[in-house]
């Protein structure tokens, strides 16, 4: 039996936009709650090595109310989403 297929679900997110724009989230829309980021944990990237992989950036982060949370950035469309496990 094999890991549960992670699903993706479009968020809109506030982000600190350094000299990348929308490099850091800050905070971020779930439903009618929004959510305000208090720590980013971990933080990693997807390469687009494989072409069936997109860019993407991952953050691993904890809410002001002590949620743990992952995120995607997709890099190429700009588009955030929350990963919820299946």
């Amino acid at each position: 039996m094999g890991a549960p297929e992670a699903r993706l679900v479009p968020i809109t997110v506030q982000a600190y936009a350094g000299h990348k724009a929308d490099e850091t989230p800050r905070a971020f829309d779930l439903g009618e709650r929004r959510i305000i980021i208090e720590e980013i944990l971990d933080r990693w990237y997807q390469a687009g090595r494989d072409p069936a992989l997109p860019s993407a950036s991952y953050f691993k982060i904890r809410s002001e109310n002590g949620g743990v949370f992952i995120i995607k950035r997709d890099n190429e469309s700009l588009q955030w989403f929350l990963l919820e496990a299946g």
